[in-house]
């Protein structure tokens, strides 16, 4: 439970209150700015201002937020921002939060694609990977999917706002998209169903989160789908769970792709794997 502020705080007493209530430091800073009404980007202005008094509608958004926090949601929720690939992307619990690992895939995706691409991102989200690649592809011709039409206005707001010309669908994985495509990028669901990690993940959409017993339902099905709608040398690049590289790869290999090979994250895990299609 979060200890309540005192009636009087500094900014620099709001953030001890915190760490000593079991708030991480640097998410006790992304709060208190956002109660504040600051971006993300001010920590130096709190180091200047530590001094400052905060009034009461600050310290009860402040506490609001800690308490939203101890109880395990994740800070981009509470925010309502998730930095991704230099994007400010909004997020909120209808889509998970994007990761910097999923930067991998972005970073992949973007050695490979020829001018004027066309390109299709599946299982799109809040459109973090859609939109990261238009951002830096403006020739490509990005399409993004998602079976939900409740994630899929999360991500045509942040394309609205970015203004990026991404087009947008509704529908499972690669059904009713003939294609071809110079590339297909996918985040599926890995976990496997039965995975007690996901009892910890109560706050994101499990049907993002889950496939199958052994986590590769989703994938399965792309890969298959990919197959018909690949242009001859198109790639099909898919992240996955951190033990999944070497299953992927077989999937993959055994649905006649070439050039199977996997890329590592910042952590140096086997987080993406993908393949080319010949056609």
């Amino acid at each position: 439970m979060t200890p309540p502020l005192p009636a009087e705080s500094t900014i620099a007493g709001a953030l001890r209150d915190a760490a000593s209530g079991g708030v991480d430091r640097l998410d006790a800073h992304m709060l208190l700015l956002h109660a504040l009404g600051r971006t993300p980007h001010d920590r130096a202005w709190l180091l200047a201002h530590d001094a400052d008094p905060l009034d009461a509608q600050t310290q009860a958004r402040f506490e609001a937020a800690l308490h939203r926090r101890l109880q395990g949601e994740p800070l981009a929720y509470i925010t309502g921002h998730q930095e991704f690939y230099g994007l400010d992307l909004q997020v909120d619990a209808r889509v998970l939060c994007p990761r910097a690992d999923t930067e991998t895939l972005v970073d992949w995706a973007l050695q490979l694609l020829p001018p004027a691409a066309q390109v299709v991102d599946l299982g799109t989200g809040s459109g973090a990977i859609a939109l990261a690649l238009q951002h830096q592809r403006s020739d490509a011709q990005v399409h993004a999917r998602d079976s939900s039409a409740d994630t899929l206005e999360v991500a045509q707001a942040n394309a609205r706002r970015l203004g990026l010309n991404v087009v947008f669908s509704q529908g499972a994985w690669l059904q009713g998209l003939n294609g071809p495509w110079d590339a297909i990028v996918a985040n599926p669901p890995y976990i496997a169903a039965a995975d007690p990690h996901l009892a910890a993940l109560v706050h994101e959409p499990l049907q993002a989160l889950a496939s199958g017993n052994d986590g590769l339902d989703d994938l399965r099905t792309i890969i298959v789908q990919a197959a018909t709608r690949l242009k001859p040398g198109g790639w099909l690049l898919l992240e996955h769970g951190y033990d999944q590289a070497d299953a992927v790869c077989a999937l993959l290999r055994n649905a006649s792709f070439v050039d199977v090979q996997s890329r590592q994250d910042l952590a140096g895990i086997a987080r993406c794997s993908g393949g080319r299609w010949l056609g």
